[in-house]
């Protein structure tokens, strides 16, 4: 009979996360086996960042992570994003030679392609001798407990549709449940609940925003429009705010503003939208009244884009007159609500527009140091499965670098503890 082959450790999902922790693990000299369903690798970094990759953000301070990052204990991401920063990253860019800019709010994007960046992610990969199955479906994992045979060790037995193998331990780096069209699975989930690891519950996150077809059709004239806006929910110390660009949809909203507000938007809740956030609204109003004599949609569209100034001005009948004849009261109550535009979603775009999943992985379950199971030895899990969801703007893949590393690093070496 052949013996079934046995590696150090065994990646599951050769995304972002999974990538890097092969390719550092086998730097460390594991014996490492990087098994993903899908034909290609990291497909979820090829399309990010409109194709140039998001790669991370300077304005990550892992001393506070609760700052950009969701979950029922942004403090767990800590250990992991304070040992691999941001720095690290880009350190390990530019050896590799690749070319990146900054856009805004710290963001850095490759210059040429996502596909520098997964080339970069292959050739550590290579550099580490990692052995890769792909495509190649898992059908069933096993854990063998160690035998009182002293050289023994505990163990687990995945079969594949390359045959079995084992490794002393197993990483989980399957992701979430966002854009399926990509192969995403809730393989990571249903493994966690094999070996009775409690998870939080999931729902789309960074995704769009809908509302019903009724109460939406005075604004969906307005799709492709798109402006700076101040966004937020919640209320008092739960309050939640973004100054980002808005964009309108047919079916609702989105642009960055929505899909940060999203991360934090509880259903049913209302969002309240500042639509000129820089202008004195009350004041340019009662100025143009002061001196004009154009219809308010006019006066309005020197201070918002015309769009919305028509869309606006088309609500009210006191507000389909000229500036000069309308009264202080119609006019204030116009400032008021373009400056606190009050509107709750009926529901998101779902997983098929999420950029990530919120929930997953309890955090309470593994260990913040390492990524390992507490009730579950040698079972590791990294990236957007565990419950860390990071803001929009390279946060998520920064996460998913350092919780990578934070695990290969404390993937244990054949004959070590």
């Amino acid at each position: 009979m052949p013996t079934t082959p046995f590696f150090d450790a065994i990646i599951i999902g050769a995304g972002a996360a999974g990538l890097f922790c092969a390719g550092q693990a086998g730097q460390r000299g594991l014996k490492v086996l990087l098994i993903d369903h899908a034909d290609k690798v990291a497909e979820k970094i090829r399309i990010s960042g409109g194709g140039r990759c998001n790669f991370t953000n300077r304005d990550l301070d892992p001393a506070a992570p609760h700052k950009h990052f969701v979950g029922q204990n942004p403090q767990f991401c800590r250990s992991a994003l304070s040992r691999y920063t941001p720095q690290d990253f880009i350190a390990l860019v530019d050896k590799h030679g690749i070319a990146h800019h900054e856009k805004h709010k710290g963001q850095l994007f490759a210059d040429r392609s996502a596909e520098d960046i997964i080339a970069m992610l292959l050739a550590e990969c290579a550099a580490g001798g990692v052995t890769h199955w792909q495509p190649c479906a898992v059908k069933n994992i096993a854990f063998l407990a160690a035998t009182a045979h002293p050289s023994s060790v505990d163990s687990y037995q995945i079969d594949t549709d390359r045959g079995p193998v084992q490794a002393r331990s197993l990483v989980i780096a399957t992701g979430g449940l966002s854009i399926p069209k990509i192969g995403a699975t809730d393989f990571g989930y249903r493994l966690a609940q094999q070996f009775h690891i409690p998870l939080v519950e999931r729902r789309p996150g960074l995704v769009p925003l809908t509302f019903d077809g009724a109460g939406w059709a005075p604004y969906a004239q307005l799709a492709g429009l798109a402006l700076p806006v101040q966004i937020s929910t919640g209320a008092k110390k739960n309050r939640m705010a973004f100054d980002e660009d808005l964009l309108f949809t047919h079916r609702g909203l989105s642009g960055p503003a929505v899909l940060q507000i999203s991360s934090y938007w509880q259903e049913g809740t209302p969002l309240a939208i500042n639509l000129a956030p820089t202008v004195d609204m009350p004041a340019a109003l009662a100025q143009g009244k002061a001196r004009s004599r154009k219809l308010i949609t006019n006066e309005l569209a020197t201070l918002v884009p015309s769009r919305l100034a028509d869309a606006w001005a088309s609500r009210e009948a006191d507000w389909q007159r000229p500036i000069n004849e309308a009264s202080d009261k119609a006019l204030a109550r116009l400032a008021e609500q373009l400056a606190r535009w009050e509107l709750t979603p009926t529901g998101t775009e779902g997983y098929k527009k999420a950029e990530v999943t919120l929930g997953g992985v309890d955090t309470k379950a593994l260990s913040q140091q390492t990524m390992e199971c507490k009730t579950q030895p040698g079972l590791y899990f990294i990236g957007e499965v565990v419950d860390v969801t990071g803001w929009l703007g390279g946060y998520n893949f920064q996460w998913a670098w350092a919780s990578a590393h934070a695990c290969a690093q404390a993937l244990p070496l054949a004959g070590g503890a």
